[in-house]
């Protein structure tokens, strides 16, 4: 059997110098091949192609792919977890078994350029130009430029691509393009025979929360529930004197607490010369918000680009935050918030073991483990988007991008118009276009001029500017009035722009509210503000123009006001996630491991929002929305998930069997539940351990919980569903607490319909999940202090007639019953002793969560009701 380390200088000095652990991985498949199913052919040809270590489980990670006459096999991984003593203490062999005889080609007929071609023909991009190999960097490797198509160049080598069902493998180019609006980063396999376009997988995971209830607040920031920490870290910091105003960890937003200004809050550990260096030298290289770990600038213009603030040679970033005002107003302080927190996650997770060798976001690795050259790209008030945030994932040693956008503005329309004169003077509502100038938060004060135009066109209407306009003399430096009509806004906007006007205003042809005006094909040309108002209003404006009135008015700002996502901390922690558990799941250099269907990665993202912003004084069954902030919801709101995250079945009752659910969306919905049980998970370890709120360094049962998590993340195979990511945490468990926590995590999991007996199916299939509520035989007594498994329920299915067995005496209970919806259909208080006999003969047929509850234990179970 042969065994080839990787050893190309692009993957850094640390694999280089790892401990070589062939032997130990060929005697393991000589060991056990045959009871894999595996031939002689499937494993002679395997690569080692990144391993770290994990302190916390003392076990190296190392990432073996499988090959075929020297080709990768997609996603072909098997993840060994190798102790210093050479023993092999977890595997996952996701090997496919028989390869030789399923392979179509071992030579392509399409050149690497070609494949690029039709990659971009067949994801409808532009056709590359000047499309040019740099440089071949291996054995059917090879590097080209952008192509003018990619923001990034574009990297190509070859692979076998499994169909679905994996019983044929088809040579294929693999090749990734992120495309230069930065929306998509795509990673696709183009057949090299035919230059079919095989299987797409895009690196930039796009969290558009789709339709949400929002409440009607905007104006003003809810402080009922805020709190104000105080932040004195300067006894762990380097000593570089930065200081930033900012909404600091664990307050999840501008609703959850007041702004603060913290001193040096880098980690030694993890940015031992704090956030603006680059070189290990003592001394800033950036005095913007530029660093090792992110590069956080304004993307006001949506193209990429944009400003970094400046902080001065004493690092003080010191910005207060006005909230009356669009979000342009206070950028400054957005892009340092933004900045803080991807350091915070940065250096946070780093104490967890996403460290420079597992393949962290740094430029310069210190310690030279790693690749580097990679830290975030996060933009501010990013202008691309609205109502979402995205990050993209590429492999070790290529920049992420984070991409934060605004929120629409909640509640109804402000009064931006005031008419200074006259008997039309008052204040009015309007809505401010989507295109050109913002109306100004500065007073912008002019005389009113009605467009004339000459009707040469279809138009029939003299006041609509959809025609030549005929009186541009009489709107040079006046606020120009103009109908809505039968032409596009940013046309009309853009005539009166070029005759001289200073803004437009706009005046609704129909009955109702004024509506936000869109650019149509020259919009992108205005440059001055515009509104409209109502047709009641403005027609009475036009009237008196036409009377000869000399009418005055100001256009200023008064909302409601855009929100602006980057300041919910929570959804920063939440995009970054993605970069944690994409380059955790497979190895760094892999970031495709997270395209199957039940995979959990809005979970994990999710689940880390939630445990950086727990807090002393928060109970489990406190519920918890995700995004409150940026749906302009208040902090108990339920956010944009099916439900809040919260312990109690009265607050979430989603189980396992929930992801076979259409409506439970995929991947958000999916990844809901699955960060559901991780929830829980903390909270029983909370309660078995006690809170701690020094999450760097801290003891408690948050920080056992969010280690295991990470550590899973490590220990899982490519392409996980629930089971794999449950036996993973398992196994972390057993590795670094000797398996302390077996049935308490079992418990939780069980508790959730995870328990021993559950089925994922395929992780590929997000409709064939089985869920179970059982536990291991030696977890059944609830030795961690709670008993969730005590109990026979039968029959069930039931009609209603429903008997329950107790093993032990568990005491004065509550029986509960919960719909699909997490309405409590039926209660009783019983005595817990022996056999109890509940008659809930009148619910309807369905399947239920039934809950029996005691003082300190909590069993539920699924019910079905014929």
């Amino acid at each position: 059997m042969k065994k080839i380390i990787l050893c190309f200088a692009f993957l850094g000095f640390g694999l280089l110098n790892a401990q070589d652990f062939s032997s130990v991985i060929d005697s393991y498949f000589n060991d056990n091949r045959s009871q894999l199913g595996l031939n002689t052919q499937d494993v002679e040809d395997i690569l080692i192609y990144n391993q770290h270590y994990s302190e916390s489980t003392k076990v190296n990670h190392v990432y073996v792919v499988q090959r075929f006459q020297g080709v990768e096999i997609f996603n072909a991984i098997s993840n060994f977890a190798i102790d210093n003593n050479n023993n092999v203490k977890y595997v996952t062999v996701d090997f496919l078994q028989g390869i030789s005889q399923k392979i179509n080609s071992v030579t392509p007929g399409l050149t690497p350029e070609q494949a690029i071609n039709q990659a971009t023909s067949q994801l409808g991009l532009d056709t590359p130009s000047g499309l040019e190999m740099i440089e071949q960097v291996g054995t059917n490797k090879y590097l080209f430029n952008s192509g003018n198509i990619s923001q990034e160049n574009i990297n190509v080598k070859l692979v076998f691509q499994p169909n679905n069902d994996q019983t044929s493998l088809r040579l294929a180019w693999d090749l990734d393009i992120f495309i230069l609006d930065g929306s998509h980063w795509y990673s696709v396999r183009i057949d090299a025979q035919t230059g079919e376009l095989l299987n797409t997988h895009d690196w930039v995971v796009s969290c558009n929360f789709g339709e949400v209830h929002f409440s009607g607040h905007t104006k003003e920031i809810n402080t009922s529930t805020k709190s104000v920490l105080e932040i004195d870290m300067t006894s762990l910091t380097p000593n570089d004197g930065s200081q930033y105003r900012v909404f600091p960890m664990p307050f999840e937003s501008p609703n959850h607490g007041d702004a603060q200004l913290v001193s040096e809050p880098g980690d030694p550990i993890a940015s031992p010369f704090g956030w603006h260096d680059t070189d290990g030298v003592p001394g800033a290289e950036f005095t913007t918000t530029r660093g090792n770990n992110v590069r956080a600038r304004a993307d006001i213009a949506g193209n990429n680009t944009g400003n970094y603030t400046e902080g001065g040679n004493d690092l003080e970033f010191d910005f207060e935050i006005e909230f009356n005002q669009q979000p342009i107003g206070y950028v400054d302080a957005s892009t340092t918030n933004l900045f803080y927190w991807n350091n915070i996650i940065h250096d946070v997770f780093y104490r967890y073991g996403f460290d420079e060798e597992s393949g962290n976001f740094q430029e310069t690795n210190y310690t030279g483990e790693g690749v580097g050259n990679d830290a975030v790209n996060a933009d501010a008030q990013d202008g691309s988007g609205l109502n979402n945030a995205n990050f993209g994932t590429p492999p070790e040693g290529n920049r992420p991008r984070m991409q934060m956008f605004l929120w629409s503005a909640q509640g109804p329309p402000g009064e931006p118009l005031t008419i200074n004169n006259g008997p039309l003077a008052g204040d009015y509502t309007g809505l401010g276009a989507q295109f050109g100038d913002p109306i100004p938060t500065d007073p912008l004060t002019a005389d009113l001029a009605l467009v004339k135009d000459d009707n040469s066109g279809p138009s029939t209407d003299i006041y609509d500017a959809c025609d030549l306009i005929t009186n541009g003399g009489e709107l040079d430096g006046k606020i120009a009035v103009i109908r809505r009509g039968e032409c596009q806004f940013g046309f009309k906007v853009l005539a009166a722009e070029n005759e001289g006007a200073i803004a437009v205003i706009m005046i609704n042809n129909v009955p109702g509210e004024p509506i936000a005006m869109g650019p149509g094909d020259v919009g992108d040309q205005v440059t001055i503000p515009s509104l409209m108002i109502n047709q009641t209003d403005g027609e009475a404006i036009i009237d008196a123009l036409i009377n000869g009135q000399t009418i005055n008015v100001t256009l200023e700002d008064a909302g409601p006001y855009m929100i602006d996502g980057t300041l919910d901390n929570g959804i920063i922690a939440h995009e970054y996630g993605h970069g944690i558990s994409n380059r955790l799941t497979g190895s760094a250099f892999n970031s495709n491991c997270l395209s199957n269907d039940e995979q959990m990665g809005e979970g994990w993202s999710d689940y880390f929002g939630l445990i950086l912003t727990m807090k002393a004084g928060d109970t489990p069954d406190q519920p918890r929305g995700i995004g409150t902030f940026a749906v302009g919801q208040p902090t108990d709101g339920n956010g944009i998930r099916p439900a809040p995250y919260s312990t109690s079945f009265t607050v979430n009752s989603y189980t396992y069997g929930a992801t076979n659910n259409a409506g439970i969306s995929r991947p958000h919905g999916i990844g809901f539940v699955w960060a559901t049980m991780l929830w829980d998970l903390t909270w029983a370890m909370v309660d078995e351990y006690g809170f701690d709120p020094d999450i760097y360094e801290g003891t408690g049962g948050n920080n056992m919980a969010l280690q295991l998590v990470v550590d899973g993340l490590k220990l899982q195979n490519c392409s996980p569903g629930f089971v794999n990511g449950r036996d993973a945490i398992l196994q972390a468990d057993e590795l670094a607490n000797e398996g302390a926590n077996k049935c308490l995590i079992w418990n939780v999991f069980a508790n959730r319909g995870l328990g021993l007996s559950a089925s994922q199916g395929s992780s590929n299939n997000r409709f064939d999940q089985v869920e179970a509520f059982d536990v291991p035989e030696d977890c059944l007594l609830g030795t961690q202090g709670q008993s969730f498994n005590n109990f026979m329920i039968y029959p069930n299915p039931s009609q209603g007639d429903i008997n329950i067995v107790s093993r032990e005496n568990m005491g004065e209970s509550t029986i509960s019953i919960f719909d699909i919806n997490g309405r409590k259909v039926f209660t009783k208080e019983v005595m817990m002793t022996g056999a109890v006999n509940i008659q809930a003969k009148s619910l309807n047929t369905g399947v239920y969560i039934l809950q029996i509850e005691g003082e300190n234990y909590t069993h539920n179970a699924k019910l079905i009701i014929k």
